[in-house]
Parts: structure tokens; sequence; C-alpha cells
């Protein structure tokens, strides 16, 4: 008998995922990001699934070296970028020893990488803050700062140059353009690798497609985009949050379901008890009339969602049984509707399963 709540994960999502980004951006390497336990789905699952190996991505983009360790003690001999960079002097020995590049987006890691004794040097990519105003160096200052990685003997040349976008989800916001712009005319004479395009840029953004783009969201399926879906771009959902029916019972006009009583039947109706609720990760705030999917019929949540239960409503004639099967996102039912009926983006959903729910990887 399969676990319950499970997340369900295709290896042949993933790759199909993969191919397509790559017919998206022909010219370009591919940068998988697999940050966040990879987006939920299993960090070693997706790096295994579209290794380098079988000659699909390029490399690997991680927050944290934590992860990065996770992928060479699992096997992973792939490039391997943290994007957040490294936090502390100590960190810079294990990046030698395990081959990870790292991006340097603050003079203070700069100076670590100044003031340090190392057996060989780093491979860096120079992040330019082109208007996120997050992590990376400002126009006036970046040129300097690129002079001091060619100037330190630490550092691997050429030095390879990055920005990050901040509006590329909005296809009509002019703000990319000018992130592109900035870029292309600060770095046009610069050597290294460069990469703007993270998954928006990627698909609305050809001209941010430059020699690495860095796919993270789109690899599992799903749309940057706010009311988009990630079939309109022939993506395929990598991830099915399935739980199952562990009680039905018969509810009467009037009666109320849940934690503070707030959703009262307006009807006679039949209730169907699902097991899972946000000690799984599944959002406490999702309202009533949030859909799941039971033996292809399209059910409403009502009542509050606890801990590890929430409820449905099945209608008076609804003929499912404890035991069925329920679909909390998925093929049936897009992951990015399901966010928006609460509020939230589908990144925020994928990532923040507990470790009660298995993750399954599947052909």
């Amino acid at each position: 008998m399969k676990p319950f709540p499970r997340a369900e994960v295709s290896r042949q999502a993933l790759q199909h995922n993969l191919q397509r980004i790559k017919q998206i951006a022909p010219n370009s390497k591919i940068m998988a990001v697999v940050k966040a336990n990879g987006y939920g789905h299993g960090l070693l699952n997706v790096a295994h699934s579209v290794c380098c190996e079988q000659g699909q991505a390029d490399g690997f983009g991680l927050a944290r070296l934590e992860e990065a360790l996770q992928m060479r003690g699992g096997g992973v001999s792939a490039r391997l970028l943290l994007l957040e960079g490294f936090f502390r002097q100590a960190d810079l020995p294990l990046l030698i020893e395990h081959d990870i590049e790292t991006v340097v987006h603050h003079e203070s890691q700069l100076e670590m990488l100044e003031t340090v004794e190392l057996s060989e040097p780093v491979t860096v990519w120079l992040k330019l803050d082109s208007g996120m105003h997050r992590l990376g160096f400002s126009l006036a200052d970046f040129q300097q700062m690129y002079q001091r990685l060619l100037a330190c003997p630490n550092v691997q040349k050429p030095v390879h140059l990055m920005t990050h976008f901040a509006c590329a989800d909005e296809p009509n916001n002019a703000m990319t353009t000018r992130q592109i712009e900035a870029f292309n005319n600060l770095v046009a004479d610069l050597e290294g690798d460069k990469t703007l395009a993270n998954s928006a840029g990627t698909l609305f953004w050809p001209t941010s497609q430059a020699d690495w783009v860095r796919p993270g969201i789109a690899l599992y399926g799903v749309s940057p985009v706010i009311g988009d879906r990630g079939y309109k771009h022939d993506l395929v959902p990598a991830m099915e949050l399935m739980s199952r029916l562990i009680a039905v019972r018969e509810l009467k006009q009037g009666e109320s379901v849940g934690y503070g009583a707030h959703w009262v039947s307006s009807r006679d109706t039949r209730l169907g008890v699902v097991a899972i609720g946000y000690g799984d990760g599944y959002p406490r705030n999702a309202p009533e009339g949030t859909p799941v999917m039971i033996n292809g019929r399209r059910l409403p949540i009502v009542g509050r969602v606890s801990m590890d239960m929430l409820t449905v409503d099945l209608g008076p004639d609804g003929l499912e049984q404890v035991g069925d099967d329920v679909q909390l996102w998925g093929k049936e039912l897009a992951v990015e509707e399901v966010a928006e009926h609460i509020g939230t983006i589908a990144y925020e959903l994928v990532t923040k399963l507990t470790p009660r729910v298995a993750v399954e990887l599947l052909d």
C-alpha cells in the first residue's frame, strides 16, 4: 500500500521539461535550479533525473553550501553554483575540495577571497545589481569589483558574470528590458560566461538567453506568471500531491464542520475527510472552495484546514468511499490554480511540504 500523504515526482516529466527548456533556449547552457530540496521534489531525485551524465542539464544552481555537499555526497559530479555565494571564509576550502562554484555579490566576500590562503583558485560568478536591489554590486561599483577579482590569485580566470530579474514574471513590464540593457552594456567587452534569465526570463524574454539560463520553477512544470499555466508552454507538472479519504460521513442541513464551526451546510450532504493538513504543509489559510480532485471530480474544501486533516463537500449524491485517492494538485488540478485560490504562489506550495509527506520518484 502506498503511503499517504505522498508527493509523486515524475522523472519523465522532469526530463520532458528540461528538453522543452532546451528548445526554448537552444543556444544556452542549462543551469537547473534545485534549491529548496529541488523545489520540494527531492534534491537528488531531480539531480539524477536531469543529470549531466545523461546529456541534459549542464549544471545546477543551489542556495546553500549544505545543498551542494548533499549533491556531491549523492554522486552528482556536475557543475554546481552557490547562487547566494559563501557565507564564511571557512567555507572556501570546501568549495575547492568539492569543486563548487560561487557567486560573489558583496564586498565582504571579496575581502575574504583576498585574505585567505587556498590550494587553488575558486570559480567565481560576479553578480551585478541591475535593478533587483537585493544582492549584487551596483552599476557604479561593478567595474572596480571586477578588477579586484581579476587581481586576486584565489579567483579562477575568467570571472563569470550574472544578474537577476525583478519583474520578468510580468511580461509587459519594461523594467526587464532596462535590466537586460544595463547588464549587456556593462559586460559587453568582458570575458567569462554570462547569465541573466531565470524561468520567467527564459520563457518570456528571449533576449535574456545568454550563455546560460537558470530555470527553476519551469523545470517542475509550473509557470512563473500569475494567471498562467505550465501546460501553455508544453510543460508537464512533475509533482502530484496525493492523499486519501479516511472517513465519509453524512451531514445535515444547518450542521457545521471543523474548528470554529465557520462553515455551515446549506443542505443535507456527504463529507469526506482527507488525511492531510498544515502539519504536512498544506496551507491552513486555504479558503472554502479551494478545489481537490477525487475520482475525476473537482470538489471544494469546506471548513478550516486542521493540522492533520481537511474536509471536502462530496455533495448529497457523492459516491466516494473511504480509501479513495485525493489529488491536492497535479496533472488533473494545476498547482498554479490551487495557489490562486489560496492567495499565494505555486513556488510556496511545492517547497513548504513537510517531512511527513513521503516523496516518491516515479518513472
